[in-house]
């Protein structure tokens, strides 16, 4: 999947989780990417492999920031995109973390307003995310 999406275009690969196989397909990509986690063991496994990004995936079904507060101390080196359930009122409580780098959520791109092409709604959204952080 690595190689098809840098075949249609993608310069920043992003998964939802990682195995080996697939941290090797995106970091052998040569583009910058966020491999997905959700537990420690993951963490570690990325940090491991010399990977100090992560995405951290589901968010809110894993514990939301309470969660990455609280594995900060124990994995000083990780640093997190946390996504899933994320919305513009708890993007703050995540991005005042020190182990997290920024926030992604759907919330930025609300399926009806992509479909109506409604782009100055989706930009306003991100304009008010920007301010955020």
């Amino acid at each position: 999947m690595v190689e098809r999406a840098v075949e249609a275009g993608a310069q920043f690969p992003v998964s939802p989780g990682c195995t080996p196989t697939l941290l090797s397909a995106m970091s052998g990509s040569g583009l910058p990417f966020l491999p997905g986690t959700a537990t420690v063991s993951e963490a570690l496994a990325v940090l491991e492999a010399g990977f100090t990004e992560m995405k951290f995936f589901p968010a809110e079904a894993s514990g939301g920031a309470a969660y990455l507060k609280s594995i900060a101390s124990p994995l000083p080196a990780a640093r997190f995109c946390p996504t899933g359930g994320i919305t513009s009122a708890t993007a703050a409580s995540y991005l005042a973390l020190p182990n997290v780098g920024c926030v992604g959520g759907s919330w930025l791109t609300p399926s009806d307003a992509l479909a109506s092409g409604d782009w100055e709604r989706v930009s306003a959204l991100a304009a008010e995310a920007a301010a955020l952080g």
